[in-house]
């Protein structure tokens, strides 16, 4: 492999598919542990999507020499502080994205910071032990969100793909 950054965010593009290809196998299996594979590389997925924004982040920061640019944290290269030290327009839009929640970056970051935390047993209805007939029930407990689906996790990675390519030719030296 060559030693550019963008062969380390093509290669977790790459690894992205393929994780997505197993992601539908696994799904559309019978096996018995057909879920926890699912599941599996669902995780596979985020990890190499966030990786490969991690790449992306890396690529612009070699290419404007930032401060920092070897850094392991996405996280780290979109916040507003990074952009106002060393504005560029292609950190300038990650930044954008990635601060509002209504993006798929938001909920690429959200999704995978959430692969950190420790499990959460769901809340149970609090009992009042004077009147035992009587639940209290709080209406405002979220459910169980539903799991990231394979055409959404596709989605990422193609919009993340675009702006990579996008990106390199703004950077591009001509």
């Amino acid at each position: 492999m060559a030693h550019e950054l963008y062969t380390r965010t093509n290669q977790k593009l790459y690894f992205a598919g393929l994780a997505l290809e197993a992601l539908g196998r696994a799904e559309q299996g019978a096996a018995m542990n057909a879920a926890a594979l699912a599941q599996a590389e669902r995780e596979a997925v985020l990890f190499h999507l966030y990786g490969g924004l991690l790449g992306l982040c890396h690529e612009i920061a070699g290419y404007y020499r930032l401060n920092d640019a070897d850094s392991p944290k996405a996280e780290r290269f979109l916040t507003p502080e990074a952009l106002a030290a060393a504005p560029n327009p292609q950190l300038g839009e990650l930044v954008e994205l990635a601060g509002n929640r209504a993006t798929w970056l938001a909920r690429l970051l959200y999704e995978y910071n959430a692969l950190w935390q420790p499990p959460r047993a769901p809340r149970k209805a609090k009992q009042d032990v004077t009147q035992p007939l009587i639940q209290a029930v709080s209406l405002d407990e979220p459910e169980e969100p539903p799991a990231l689906g394979r055409d959404e996790l596709e989605e990422w990675r193609q919009q993340l793909k675009s702006l990579a390519v996008r990106f390199r030719d703004g950077l591009s030296e001509c």
